[in-house]
């Protein structure tokens, strides 16, 4: 079969706007298919654009999404089935909600999607029915739908191909070379969809598998893909020491819990001089906030100790940090939001994300905003974390957003700019950039006016009283009900 992927890029002016990455999922599939004897394209669109006569022209077309890219996502598969294509979809957003994306696609792969797809080609080449595929979504009879049982989680990640990356059009463009080494995480943030999509047991590649996709690869460097490089901490060692030892001089980033560095005061130097020396240059720390009980709130397992002593001594090993804040929980003041930019300047952060909670299908805390009536919008095009979404307990949305915004402009000046290169370039865009986009003023004017003239939903009401302002001390113009999830906001369903 000519088989032909699609990641949709990601709309709107952000933070990931300068990194060409695409997600592993669709070349390790895309890899799988052509060991198989299938015809395989893969368009990512962060890097190029896509060719729309190769989509047409394929027998089945695959589009992976997450909640940002949903909309577009949506539109590219009308598209195609428009032009008579059997249109699969799969990814974290579609995997929560695969009612909605069956409006839009033939198929909805839940969850992860290896042998599921297998066992969908063997159905579109009539060798097999619909109603024994774990982890299918599909229209039945009379067109309703059908959600056969959840497929389990691989038990294991050995027998999987190393994702060929050059199978995507524009790969060139890809810089770092993206490494994913484990699937899972062992902690429950609530805010996070990972465990939900891929589970509590971490499975991981064997070293001899991470070793051949690195010389496979002749990365220049190296962006380790996984949720928590430091799954364990005596597997992660083990790795670094050997990289050293067979001489593997690739500059590498990765994504590390902070505690992972430090934790009740101990610094593991051990781990630190091999990060280093295996060519570690720069850490991804998901730190959220220093308010002690938005992090309990979180489920974070993490202290502001930890913090503090983690980013000390990476400093001390010269590994530069980039620390990841979500701001938002209904632990947080706009006083604790500030307390969270003063820590982070004063701690010298390499760089630095203020990202607003948003409530990701499939999460806890999604869950529980839900239920309180607390989203105003499921425009998915706003959850990005740039863009408030839901009402704060503490202040307003309008208030919320303009933390947020004067977090990154007090973060990134014009010091810190020289001082970081690339990555303070990139944050001073943001902090001076996104409010000009036509877009987000926009969006800016609708929430302000949306705060204005909007009660809190009943479940805050006279708990967050002087959060309800237009911003500056405003007062409300009326009292009006919230508006219903799903409207108020220009293009907030799915159908937009």
């Amino acid at each position: 079969m000519k088989v032909t992927f699609i990641e949709p890029a990601p709309p709107g002016f952000h933070v990931y706007s300068f990194i060409k990455q695409p997600r592993l999922g669709l070349p390790l599939l895309g890899t799988i298919l052509r060991e198989l004897g299938h015809e395989v394209n893969i368009f990512v669109e962060n890097l190029g654009e896509i060719d729309w006569d190769t989509v047409v022209s394929s027998d089945l077309v695959g589009v992976s999404s997450i909640t940002s890219t949903a909309m577009k996502a949506y539109r590219y598969a009308e598209k195609a089935r428009e032009a008579g294509v059997t249109v699969v979809m799969g990814g974290p957003h579609v995997t929560f909600l695969a009612d909605e994306a069956l409006e839009f696609c033939d198929y909805v792969v839940r969850g992860e999607g290896e042998e599921t797809l297998l066992e969908l080609i063997e159905l579109l080449k009539g060798n097999r029915s619909a109603d024994g595929i774990l982890g299918l979504s599909y229209h039945g009879d009379g067109r309703t739908v059908v959600h056969n049982p959840s497929r389990p989680l691989r038990r294991s990640l050995d027998d999987l191909p190393i994702p060929d990356i050059k199978m995507i059009a524009y790969h060139e463009k890809i810089n770092p070379t993206p490494i994913l080494t484990s699937r899972g995480c062992a902690f429950d943030c609530e805010f996070c969809s990972v465990i939900m999509m891929f589970g509590r047991k971490v499975r991981v590649d064997p070293a001899d598998k991470i070793i051949a996709t690195i010389r496979e690869t002749e990365a220049e460097q190296i962006f380790f893909y996984d949720d928590n490089f430091i799954l364990s901490k005596a597997r992660t060692k083990r790795l670094l020491a050997r990289m050293i030892r067979e001489g593997i001089q690739v500059p590498f980033s990765a994504q590390v819990r902070i505690d992972s560095i430090c934790k009740h005061g101990r610094v593991d130097h051990e781990l630190l001089h091999l990060l280093r020396e295996a060519g570690c240059f720069l850490v991804y720390l998901g730190l959220e906030s220093v308010n002690p009980h938005t992090l309990a709130a979180f489920n974070k397992q993490q202290s502001v100790a930890d913090i503090a002593g983690g980013l000390a001594a990476l400093r001390a090993y010269g590994i530069k940090s980039h620390g990841m804040f979500v701001f938002g929980s209904d632990a947080d003041t706009v006083e604790t939001l500030r307390e969270t930019t003063d820590f982070a300047i004063s701690h010298d952060i390499t760089s630095v994300q203020f990202m607003l909670l948003t409530p990701l299908p499939g999460t806890r805390q999604t869950a529980q905003l839900e239920a309180e009536g607390r989203v105003f919008t499921r425009n998915w095009t706003l959850y990005d974390g740039h863009h408030v979404v839901f009402w704060p307990k503490n202040m307003s949305p309008w208030d919320l957003q303009q933390e947020a915004m004067k977090s990154y402009q007090r973060f990134y000046g014009l010091g810190r700019v020289r001082k970081s290169h690339k990555y303070g370039f990139w944050g001073l865009l943001i902090s001076r950039a996104w409010e000009r986009v036509p877009e987000n003023m926009a969006y800016m004017r609708e929430l302000r006016s949306f705060t204005a003239t909007q009660l809190p939903p009943a479940s805050l009401r006279g708990e967050a009283t002087v959060g309800h302002t237009a911003g500056n001390g405003g007062k409300p113009e009326s009292h009006e009900e919230p508006t219903p999830v799903g409207q108020g906001f220009s293009g907030s369903g799915p159908n937009t």
